[in-house]
């Protein structure tokens, strides 16, 4: 799968899950947390991309640097993914 792929998954959920998503019009790399998801949030996009991309996700990689915009978290999906093929 094609990062720009990864980045159209997890657009679709977090607009289909957050209001301030689809009403904002968030560029991929803008900033999340704080904005447009809260901590409950995180969670919710934590179990979304273990679940649709089958990675398991610990708690030190839940950091802004991996999860706080699209570019990122799919950028993380796919060394995740990469690490276990």
């Amino acid at each position: 799968m094609q990062v720009a792929d990864v980045e159209g998954e997890i657009r679709r959920f977090l607009v289909s899950r957050f209001p301030l998503a689809a009403s904002n019009g968030f560029q991929d790399d803008d900033a999340l947390l704080g904005s447009v998801v809260d901590s409950s949030g995180v969670i919710e996009l934590v179990e979304f991309l273990q679940d649709r991309f089958a990675i398991a996700i610990a708690d030190e990689d839940i950091t802004m640097e991996n999860l706080d915009s699209v570019k990122l978290a799919a950028a993380f999906v796919k060394r995740k993914t990469s690490a276990t093929a």
